[in-house]
């Protein structure tokens, strides 16, 4: 019988892995080429093609005490995220309260945005100092506390009836979740917007060499305990065990463990684990996800290109709404401008919905003509480009979401869940939750251990 099993090589699973490493562990993954899911990056001399997880949380988090452990270097991103692409010009320097006035527009439309702005400038403040981290709270109570902020309605009806150019304004900043605003919680979508008018507000890293350098990285120190193509289908919970049953290269195979961490979406966990209590699984149920579209485009530039100091770029009625120039991390350390570079872009929510049937070779094209549009002469530069798509892009707190933490994170008997389905950080919540997971599935082995010697 295995100490552990757990489901799901993604970044919350691996993360409970390496925490549980020394113990008899065994890891299903149901891709059967790569492990990291949603964390998807290539290396390309200098620079990274990136179609996933990208950026990473700072001092004082799980993610910098999983990277110090494995030994994976990360960077503070260089580059602004307040670039903007709107009616034909990009900015992205000086104060965000001055594009409307800096970008084409006529008057009336530069008022639609301002008494708008007014209001999410102060509900940014009031949304900072809600969810900053107090003395003596644990992870938990915290991100309860994101979960009630503004959870009871839409972004849409706290944002109001927006004109067309105010919807160029404010929409891309919001869809840089997976959810359009009629989705997303008013608090949702105000923590975007404190995110990026305040780098390194919760997430400001990058890996270096790309954020694959992580997951395999961890995959290779347990790499004779990781089984791929293995797809689970049922997990069942007794009273001193756990009986997993999945299908390998169409062959059928059970396994018996102590305890199993389930590092899956939440709706594949509520599939398969069939007997945890029913409010656990209703609530596992009613997690929503909208699909990511992903391009990445490595560049061979020899000249500095407009947006070589900016790393996140909000672009309207585009294909894409945020592109994100990966080349920063080079272009942070360079003493002079090297050749060269990366970029992504990023299609969430109904944007990835339409392109989802779209084959990838066309949804790329489409992406370059519009980075064409915003940076002419950017088609022209294009070395290699590919589009990878994730069904389960990210889960997104809709209205209405607070209620269901408390039941999400009660403890368990001998599944323990893992995902960043769990909290509002994206991979922050991913690497929190695994070690979460393990640690509870570590201190009962531990004890049953004793049990066993006395």
């Amino acid at each position: 019988m295995k100490d552990a099993v757990i489901i799901g090589g993604g970044l919350a699973g691996l993360s409970a892995a390496w925490r549980l490493r020394h113990w008899d562990i065994q890891v299903l993954e149901s891709d059967s080429k790569r492990v990291g899911g949603r964390v998807m990056s290539e290396k390309r001399g200098p620079y990274v093609m990136n179609w996933g997880g990208h950026m990473y949380a700072g001092g004082g988090s799980s993610t910098m005490e999983l990277l110090a452990e494995t030994g994976t270097r990360s960077m503070r991103i260089p580059g602004s995220l307040q670039g903007m692409a709107l009616n034909g010009k990009f900015l992205t320097t000086g104060p965000v309260m001055t594009y409307p006035f800096r970008f084409p527009m006529s008057n009336k439309g530069r008022l639609s945005i301002m008494k708008p702005g007014a209001k999410l400038a102060l509900d940014v403040l009031r949304y900072t100092r809600a969810v900053a981290a107090r003395p003596g709270e644990t992870p938990e109570v915290r991100q309860q506390r994101i979960y009630d902020f503004e959870n009871d309605r839409t972004f849409a009806d706290y944002i109001g009836d927006l004109s067309e150019d105010g919807k160029k304004f404010f929409i891309p900043v919001v869809m840089r979740s997976a959810a359009d605003p009629d989705q997303l919680s008013a608090g949702a979508g105000i923590g975007y917007f404190s995110l990026i008018w305040n780098i390194g507000q919760g997430l400001g890293r990058a890996i270096v060499g790309g954020a694959s350098t992580l997951t395999e990285g961890i995959a290779q120190t347990i790499r004779d305990r990781v089984e791929l193509g293995a797809v689970v289908d049922e997990v069942v919970q007794n009273r001193d065990h756990v009986v997993v049953r999945y299908t390998q290269n169409g062959v059928a195979h059970e396994v018996k463990a102590r305890t199993v961490v389930m590092a899956t979406p939440a709706s594949i966990t509520h599939k398969v684990a069939v007997n945890l209590g029913e409010d656990l699984r209703e609530a596992l149920s009613l997690i929503e996800y909208g699909p990511h579209v992903a391009g990445a485009f490595l560049t061979n530039e020899t000249k500095p290109m407009p947006y070589d100091g900016t790393y996140g770029i909000a672009a309207a009625d585009k294909s894409f709404t945020v592109a994100l120039n990966q080349g920063s991390l080079v272009r942070g350390v360079e003493k002079e401008r090297q050749p060269g570079g990366s970029m992504m872009t990023f299609s969430p929510a109904s944007m990835g919905r339409k392109l989802w049937d779209v084959d990838n070779e066309t949804i790329a094209k489409t992406y370059i003509q519009d980075l064409d549009d915003i940076f002419p002469g950017f088609a022209s530069i294009v070395e290699e480009a590919r589009v990878e798509k994730f069904e389960f892009g990210s889960p997104y707190c809709f209205p209405g979401r607070a209620k269901l933490q408390p039941v999400l994170t009660r403890p368990s008997k001998r599944v323990f869940l893992a995902g960043d389905y769990l909290g509002t950080l994206y991979t922050e919540t991913a690497i929190s939750s695994g070690f979460t997971a393990a640690q509870e599935a570590a201190s009962l082995l531990s004890t049953e251990q004793q049990t066993r010697r006395a």
